[in-house]
C-alpha cells in the first residue's frame, strides 16, 4: 500500500506553510498528498446551519489546495474535510500516512500552549512521523546545502526508526545527514567493572561515544551509500547540543517515546525543547 503524505490544514499561515512543505516532500518522494481539515460545528453562529458551515470550511480548504496544485500540477492530491475532534482526526490520519505534516507557531508561550493542547497530543498518539513547520518556512533553505540533522542516543536499535527517516529524507533531497550524539559524565556509582573495561578498550569516554555513533550509523551508511554523512559528538545536554547544530539544518529529526502521566501525554524534554526552539522544520519519529 502506498502511504500518502498527509497535511493537516486549518487556514492559519502555519498550516499553509505545512501544506506547502508537504507538497514539496510528496513530489520528491513520488507519493500522493492528502489534505485533511477537521472542523467542529458551532451552534453559536446564528443562521449558519451545519451544511452552511461545512460549505465555508470546504471553500477555504479548496483555495489552499488550489495553490498547491498550481505549483505541482502532476502531484496526486486528495482532500478530506471531516467533522470531529482535531486530535483524534489527525492522529487517525497519521496511521495511514507516510508522515503527518502540521503547522507550528513561533517561539514563545503561545507555542507551549499549542503543543500542550493539540500538537503534543497528536505527536504522542501518532504511530508515524509527525513534521512541524513554522510560518515563513522558506524552500530556499532546502536548496542551500543545509544538512538533515538527526539526534542519536543509546544503542543502535534505540534510534533505528529515527535514523531511517533521516536517511530517507536526505536521499530524496540530495542532502547530507549530520548525526548528533551528546554525552555527559556518568555518576560515579554508574561505573562497573564491565563498563570500565568498555571505556578502557575504547580509549576513554569521548572515543567510546564516537564508536557508539559510528556503530549506529553503519547499517544506514550501507543502505544509503550515496548519502554523505557527518558525525557530531559533543559533551553537553542532548537538547542544547542538538539545537546548536540545528541552527544550520534544513530539517531536524528527533525520536520520541511518549510517556503518560496524571497531566496527560509527555513527549520527552529533548523533543519538547527542540520543538520550542528550532528554527527549521522538526520531524518527530516514534521509536519502534
Amino acid at each position: 500500500m502506498t502511504r500518502p503524505i498527509t497535511a493537516g490544514v486549518d487556514g492559519t499561515q502555519e498550516s499553509l506553510a505545512a501544506l506547502d512543505w508537504a507538497g514539496r516532500e510528496a513530489v520528491r518522494r513520488g507519493l500522493p498528498l492528502r489534505v485533511l481539515h477537521a472542523w467542529r460545528y458551532a451552534d453559536s453562529l446564528a443562521g449558519a446551519d451545519r451544511d452552511t458551515q461545512h460549505g465555508w470550511v470546504s471553500q477555504g480548504v479548496a483555495e489552499a489546495v488550489r495553490a498547491v496544485r498550481e505549483r505541482h500540477p502532476r502531484l496526486a492530491v486528495s482532500v478530506d474535510v471531516v467533522e470531529g475532534e482535531p486530535v483524534h482526526a489527525l492522529a487517525g490520519a497519521a496511521e495511514q500516512a507516510e508522515m503527518l505534516v502540521l503547522g507550528s507557531r513561533g517561539h514563545g508561550p503561545v507555542l507551549g500552549f499549542l503543543l500542550g493542547s493539540v500538537g503534543q497530543q497528536v505527536i504522542a498518539e501518532a504511530t508515524r512521523p509527525v513534521v512541524l513547520v513554522r510560518a515563513g518556512d522558506e524552500p530556499a533553505a532546502e536548496a542551500a546545502g543545509r544538512d538533515v540533522v538527526v539526534g542519536q542516543h543509546g544503542d543502535p536499535e534505540d534510534c533505528a526508526s529515527t535514523l531511517r527517516f533521516a536517511f530517507e529524507t536526505a536521499a530524496a533531497r540530495g542532502a547530507t545527514v549530520r548525526a548528533v550524539r551528546a554525552w555527559t559524565l556518568p555518576p560515579v556509582f554508574a561505573y562497573s567493572p564491565g563498563s570500565l573495561k568498555l571505556l578502557d578498550d575504547a580509549g576513554g569516554l569521548e572515543p567510546f561515544e564516537r564508536q557508539a555513533l559510528a556503530e549506529a550509523l553503519r547499517p544506514w551508511r550501507e543502505r544509503f551509500p550515496d548519502v554523505p554523512v557527518a558525525e557530531h559528538v559533543e559533551m553537553g545536554s542532548a537538547g542544547q547540543v542538538l539545537l546548536s547544530v540545528a541552527g544550520r539544518a534544513q530539517l531536524t529529526v528527533v525520536g520520541r517515546r511518549a510517556h503518560r502521566s496524571a497531566v496527560g501525554a509527555r513527549i520527552g524534554s529533548v523533543t519538547h525543547g527542540v520543538l520550542h526552539h528550532a528554527d527549521c522544520p522538526v520531524a518527530v519519529v516514534p521509536h519502534a
